[in-house]
């Protein structure tokens, strides 16, 4: 990992606030855009994938977890062959 991360503040689709996720990767897959956040950079953090959801032709990113468990565990195995120094567990 980097011994920098970049933090990025996601805020509530009811406008309740903002939440602050260190941003731990990222990748492109099939033209879509996806995030490895994670709340802390210990390692029982937790960690969550976030796909782009924003049109392509939009300025802006509208970012969702992605909860489908195949995509998951898809775009995750990307992830860990990336870092390297990585492993999903479940709750």
């Amino acid at each position: 990992m980097r011994s920098q991360m970049d933090k990025i503040a996601f805020s509530y689709e009811d406008g309740a606030g903002t939440v602050e996720f260190y941003i731990v990767d990222q990748t492109r897959i099939s033209g879509v855009n996806y995030l490895l956040v994670a709340d802390s950079l210990d390692e029982d953090g937790t960690a969550l994938i976030l796909e782009d959801k924003a049109p392509e032709e939009s300025a802006e990113s509208l970012y969702e977890v992605v909860e489908d468990e195949e995509k998951l565990a898809a775009i995750a195995k990307v992830f860990e062959e990336s870092i390297g120094d990585i492993t999903f567990t479940e709750d």
